[in-house]
């Protein structure tokens, strides 16, 4: 018997990846849901998942909550800027804990990268190869969902912001970096590195239109300056390091970052990605 468990998995990858494991027939007891907070895992305990509460930013539970697991969905922390550190904690306690394998949720060719984002997933990267313990990286293209926080205001104002010029992005739902994910760390040979897209290759005029197309109302793409566009994202209320992030994620789809010909994302899951479009309707 393989336990597996996932971290984040109340969040919305982790929660989507303990769904697709158990829908790829691991048996729920089998499986070990890290969470942050009991309060919010009423679901996973109901379906039969065991449960373990540990923080990334704590060692000992850590330890506690991954003793008896031998393969360990380690999804990347929220907290840009505080990752290094937690996933340093985790994968010491995996290693604590003698955890046969982890697969890491990186990002799109983190080896290899403009985006400021991938900073910390670089770092974490070689942490796990230094680790010695059997690693499988999943680095993750843009989810679909990262554009919804737009929607609202584009259908209102018609216009959909942002500083990717003509440059096109890959997205795919976050269920289905979920469902890849949980194929990975059930099928993938220790080493391997998937570089995971959506099929779709859409501009930020493609994502007005679909906008539109969806929504009923006419929403165009208005191109801006990286520094103009942190400054309105600030303004929005995002922290300002964050709104940097954010723009200059932009700025790299501008470059080809966000976009990729790999089809390592319908091939673990064995059929393509959702529809850009369906996500939209989801969201309405």
């Amino acid at each position: 018997m393989t336990t597996y468990a996932v971290t984040g998995a109340t969040g919305g990858l982790g929660g989507s990846a303990v769904t697709a494991l158990i829908e790829r027939g691991v048996a729920p007891g089998d499986i070990v849901a890290v969470v942050r907070n009991q309060a919010k895992a009423d679901a996973l305990t109901s379906a039969g998942v065991t449960v373990r509460v540990a923080d990334y930013t704590d060692p000992a539970a850590l330890r506690s909550a991954l003793a008896g697991v031998d393969k360990l969905l380690l999804v990347s922390g929220s907290e840009v800027g505080q990752r290094l550190p937690q996933h340093t904690n985790v994968i010491g306690a995996a290693e604590a804990a003698q955890v046969g394998l982890i697969a890491y949720t990186s990002i799109l060719r983190a080896d290899d990268t403009p985006l400021a984002l991938a900073d910390e997933h670089a770092a974490t990267e070689k942490l796990l190869a230094d680790s010695g313990i059997d690693t499988v990286l999943l680095r993750n293209g843009w989810y679909s969902e990262n554009y919804l926080q737009s929607l609202a205001p584009a259908l209102e104002s018609g216009v959909f912001a942002g500083s990717a010029g003509t440059g096109s992005v890959a997205p795919a739902s976050r269920a289905d970096y979920a469902d890849a994910a949980a194929a990975a760390l059930l099928t993938a040979p220790a080493g391997a590195i998937f570089e995971l897209a959506g099929d779709e290759h859409l501009t930020y005029a493609d994502i007005a239109a679909t906008f539109a197309a969806v929504g009923g109302k006419p929403v165009a793409y208005q191109d801006v300056p990286e520094a103009d566009y942190a400054a309105a994202l600030e303004g929005a209320g995002i922290p300002g390091p964050f709104a940097a992030i954010l723009a200059n994620s932009d700025a790299g789809a501008a470059k080809g970052a966000l976009d990729s010909t790999s089809t390592d994302l319908a091939d673990l899951r064995g059929k393509p990605s959702t529809p850009f479009a369906e996500v939209v309707k989801a969201a309405l």
